[in-house]
């Protein structure tokens, strides 16, 4: 019986990136690459404006952020509605989940369930958008 093609879905990056089983042991040598791959080329969108940060503490776990992981973040992506977000709140830098309630701002992390409105005299700077978490296998 001839090895059947592995599954790939509609969309997936091709290249030495593909979908692949969690189950069994796939053989090495079945998809033998020769060349290298670049992970700026498919993790990052804009060099210029990308950055890797490291995350101290736990509060956006929900997210599948957590201490220790690094975070891709991209300056120039627009800010949005659930966006996980870089800020600096009164000189405090934190990552949150950017949420917009009309014309209110908040903040949402893992240690509340309603989000913190910004207030008119709070100093608020958004670093980046934060697209990609890499985090070490447990």
């Amino acid at each position: 019986m001839a090895d059947a093609e592995p599954f790939v879905p509609e969309g997936a990056s091709q290249g030495p990136v593909q979908a692949v089983s969690a189950m069994g042991f796939p053989s090495p040598a079945r998809d033998y690459f020769d060349g290298g791959f670049d992970l700026n080329r498919l993790l990052v969108k804009d060099r210029v404006s990308t950055f890797i940060m490291r995350v101290g503490g736990g509060s956006m776990q929900s997210a599948g952020i957590y201490d220790g992981d690094e975070i891709i973040v991209d300056r120039s992506m627009p800010v949005r509605h659930n966006s996980v977000v870089v800020l600096t709140l009164n000189g405090q830098l934190l990552v949150r989940r950017w949420q917009i309630d009309g014309q209110r701002v908040g903040l949402l992390c893992d240690e509340s369930t309603l989000p913190v409105l910004l207030a008119e005299g709070d100093d608020v700077s958004v670093f980046g958008v934060v697209t990609r978490c890499l985090h070490h296998v447990r």
